[in-house]
């Protein structure tokens, strides 16, 4: 019982952690403005971490690699956790379980930057609703645009009522399914 809760608390924080330098990664690719709220959140939360990796990875293509890869490699390191406190170590050899970890570890990044996706868009789809001129309806428009603008091309706004988060959430959830 110990075990799970202790699992429970490091992939509460790893999961939190993770979600903050991905929202950097995402922010900084899109070009997504950090002179507000969520962005000096975002930068102080994480600049310990990433300025220092910044000089060991620079940016590949315009990517801040120093965000992305310890992302990764702390769901690399929840999925370590997991397997040595249930036992799973016994299974496989040693190069294929290293494998499996690596391998499960950039599909466990993935689908994090997938909710990320559906939790902006749903924030999105809320503040355009509720709050137009919110503080964070900028960066979150920002953050989005890429994923609705290729759907708001295809279906135009029904009685004025845009509907290209709704089926950016379904798309992004059948790439789930398929993860």
């Amino acid at each position: 019982m110990i075990a799970q809760a202790g699992l429970f608390l490091l992939d509460a924080l790893i999961g939190f952690f993770t979600v903050a330098l991905l929202l950097r990664f995402y922010m900084q690719a899109f070009r997504v403005s950090f002179s507000n709220q969520m962005g000096n959140f975002i930068v102080q939360l994480t600049n310990w971490l990433v300025k220092p990796l910044r000089k060991v990875f620079p940016g590949l293509f315009g990517l801040d690699l120093a965000s992305l890869l310890p992302a990764y490699l702390l769901q690399v390191l929840l999925l370590l956790a997991v397997l040595s406190l249930r036992g799973g170590f016994e299974v496989l050899s040693l190069e294929k379980l290293l494998g499996l970890i690596f391998w499960q570890g950039a599909i466990a990044t993935l689908r994090l930057s997938i909710y990320l996706l559906i939790g902006a868009l749903f924030l999105q789809a809320v503040l355009s609703w509720v709050s137009p001129y919110s503080p964070l309806g900028q960066p979150v428009a920002q953050l989005t645009r890429p994923f609705l603008r290729p759907i708001q091309r295809l279906v135009p706004p029904i009685a004025a009522i845009d509907l290209s988060p709704l089926i950016a959430i379904l798309l992004a959830q059948l790439v789930l399914i398929f993860l």
